[in-house]
């Protein structure tokens, strides 16, 4: 376990891994409680499974970028320590299953010699940050957007403004107007556009606010036509303090963005965020276009060319799985990867097939497949021959065929049914009844284990989540089906709407009445949402609800997909963010950890982190004196103004208003003589807490 403490160069995440280290221990001791712990190792990318007792573990790869080595160590990881598989999700990271928690630390210090980090891919933080997996390579890109996203992922990681959020916040990049990254569906999203002044190209953003999916889905706002590039993460920063401050705390099913949006409005959204501007770290911030370096092209590989056993085969997937790049002469090439799941042995094979004919720089795509670059003509036939003896020649990628789906009740605590395997089911009815659809890649099928939308079923063509129904005393596995989402473009975007419950086991019949019917009424050329949107969602409704009758129940229908069982709904606490801690003393301990970041920060000279850490410092301090009083204020606006309400005797503040004080954070620039005089004061206000707090407990 020590070996991490001399293998590690950054001493940033050596202190991050010792400290994970430290707080299980004093978990296991008993020393902290369950929901705060909670909360910290979800910001360390640690999941607690359905099955109890392991962890599902969140490899946080921005912009789904992976290298040959970076796949290969995380592969030896989930050997050592996990269930030797690779789940690749729909937020472009790779997750792995049944970890012990105490193995933990070791295991992020392993993946951190190989610069992958498990920080923050969970928890009230900024999450992943996605793009489309054909950033610097696709031919309608006006620029590469991938220095963009690696930068946005670097300012925000350990950056204290999103630390401790009331929900978790989205980011994702499109490449292009195609809006392959689905930039309507995030907290924000971004769409590169390039506009000539003067006779010079200037790039910047189409800006959008407040997209997401869940069980109540929002298409974002356009705030912005075009947002120059300078002002890319001082607009993030702006918006993450936004939201840190009013958002929702206590009901986590209101607690993102969108619903912020929702409660005050846009335009007083777009007030506070404008606001925060004086406070922030960087008024502008010039990307460094050449971080992220064009991968290593391969050179031609001599040698005799595979004969190829099935053209036709060959053919359905240069048709579908291979385009050619903007950089001439070359080719990406998709793989598509069922249920996207790759175990380790299969991930070591396909390396090795692939390492001397692709650059060694691999994306993980949105629906759970992997992209390949920089691949020559001359090269294809053996890249397909390598691809097929593992499996992975699958024709259809990204059509009807390629059916997108989150882990379900395989390991996710809220999974109501089989996801995974339906998946399976519904793939295996278009490529053994439907064939010529792995050449439409109109039509999106997405499922998910619940209405959560984690398999993004929200914005899909036709979706499927997780339910359960009552029928004859019994619970019957069930899905709800979801008709019409999906891209329109440029920022724009459908919500799925639901049409009708039923029987899991009867979902392959609903696919085939949609696929037929789209088949026999649809006119000429017609995209499926044209469609749609001409028959009608009560047209839908009624093709579908003899599907739906109970009174034709069998006793298949009573067992899930992959299951021989009778069905049970077997719910648990679902952690896809932190749980909030009312434990005073819990509260105040946090507190004094808050004041020494501060403190470090300030003797660093980083003004604007001590400034914010010193806000927590106030926020958390004044949150545990009103929770002795039995007063919970659901935003962290809320705790300053029951603050002034509950506390006038003076006790704590004197010469002004606890708003007054804590709200000159975005009065003032972040320097070093401000830094230094609200420290001063937060330092102040915490003594005389702990002082008051110490009395009361004395008495």
């Amino acid at each position: 376990m020590d070996s991490f403490r001399t293998e590690l160069e950054n001493p940033v995440v050596q202190r991050d891994i010792i400290d994970l280290e430290k707080k299980i221990r004093l978990y296991r001791e008993g020393k902290i409680h369950d929901d705060k712990f909670r909360s910290l190792r979800l910001a360390r990318g640690i999941y607690g499974q359905r099955q109890p007792g392991v962890q599902m573990i969140r490899i946080k790869l921005p912009f789904g970028k992976v290298t040959f080595k970076q796949l290969l160590r995380i592969a030896d990881i989930s050997d050592e320590y996990a269930s030797s598989n690779l789940h690749l999700t729909t937020r472009q990271d790779i997750q792995i299953h049944y970890v012990s928690l105490d193995r933990t630390p070791e295991l992020w210090a392993k993946l951190e010699q190989d610069d992958v980090t498990i920080r923050e891919a969970c928890g009230n933080t900024v999450r992943n940050v996605t793009a489309s997996p054909t950033a610097g390579i696709d031919p309608d890109e006006p620029f590469d957007v991938s220095p963009y996203a690696q930068a946005t992922f670097e300012y925000f990681l350990r950056n204290p403004i999103c630390q401790e959020m009331g929900r978790k916040f989205k980011i994702a990049f499109s490449s292009s107007e195609r809006d392959t990254a689905f930039t309507f569906i995030h907290d924000l999203g971004f769409i590169p556009k390039v506009r000539i002044e003067n006779g010079v190209e200037t790039r910047g953003f189409k800006v959008l606010l407040g997209g997401g999916l869940g069980a109540q889905p929002y298409i974002a706002h356009v705030v912005y036509e075009f947002l120059h590039e300078d002002e890319l993460i001082p607009y993030i920063e702006t918006a993450l303090r936004v939201f840190d401050r009013h958002g929702e705390r206590n009901n986590r099913n209101k607690a993102r963005f969108k619903f912020l949006i929702q409660k005050i409005g846009l335009e007083e959204v777009l007030r506070l965020i404008d606001e925060e501007r004086t406070a922030n770290k960087s008024k502008l911030y010039k990307v460094n276009r050449d971080t992220i370096a064009v991968p290593e092209i391969p050179e031609p590989v001599a040698g005799a060319v595979p004969e190829i056993t099935d053209p036709l085969a060959f053919e359905r997937w240069l048709t579908t799985n291979v385009f050619e790049q903007k950089q001439a002469g070359f080719y990406g090439v998709y793989v598509k990867v069922t249920t996207g799941d790759i175990s380790t042995e299969i991930a070591r094979k396909f390396v090795d097939v692939i390492k001397e004919l692709v650059a060694d720089e691999i994306r993980i795509t949105q629906n759970q497949g992997l992209l390949l670059k920089f691949v020559r003509r001359e090269s294809l036939v053996s890249l397909y021959a390598g691809l097929a003896s593992l499996g992975l020649a699958d024709a259809g990628f990204d059509s009807v065929a390629d059916v997108t789906t989150c882990p379900g009740t395989d390991t996710c605590n809220l999974g109501i049914s089989n996801s995974t395997e339906l998946s399976r089911v519904l793939e295996n009815v278009i490529y053994e009844e439907y064939e010529d659809l792995i050449y439409n890649s109109d039509i999106k099928i997405k499922i998910s284990g619940c209405m959560n939308s984690c398999g993004q079923h929200g914005l899909a063509h036709i979706g499927f989540h997780g339910s359960s129904l009552k029928a004859n005393g019994k619970v019957v596995p069930a899905v709800q089906v979801l008709l019409g989402g999906g891209v329109v473009g440029d920022g724009a975007g459908r919500a799925a709407e639901k049409i009708i419950k039923v029987p899991s086991k009867r979902a392959t019949i609903v696919l085939r009445i949609v696929l037929n019917d789209y088949y026999d009424n649809s006119i000429p050329d017609e995209l499926y949402n044209d469609y749609y949107d001409r028959q009608g969602k009560d047209y839908f409704y009624q093709l579908l609800k003899p599907v739906a009758d109970s009174t034709t129940l069998t006793d298949t229908d009573y067992v899930d997909w992959g299951h021989e069982e009778i069905f049970q709904t077997a719910i648990g606490v679902g952690e896809c963010a932190g749980v909030m801690i009312d434990l005073v003393a819990t509260l105040l301990l946090e507190t004094e950890e808050k004041l020494e970041w501060a403190q470090e920060s300030f003797r660093n000279d980083a003004y604007a982190d001590s400034i914010y850490h010193a806000y927590s410092v106030f926020v958390s301090a004044a949150k545990a004196l009103l929770l002795d009083k039995g007063v919970n204020s659901s935003t962290q606006t809320g705790i300053i103004k029951d603050f002034d309400e509950q506390f006038q005797d003076k006790r704590f503040i004197t010469g002004t208003t606890f708003s007054d004080l804590v709200l000159q954070i975005n009065k003032n620039e972040p320097t070093q003589e401000f830094a230094s005089a609200y420290l001063e004061a937060a330092t102040n206000f915490i003594n005389k807490v702990k002082a008051d707090r110490e009395t009361l407990i004395s008495v």
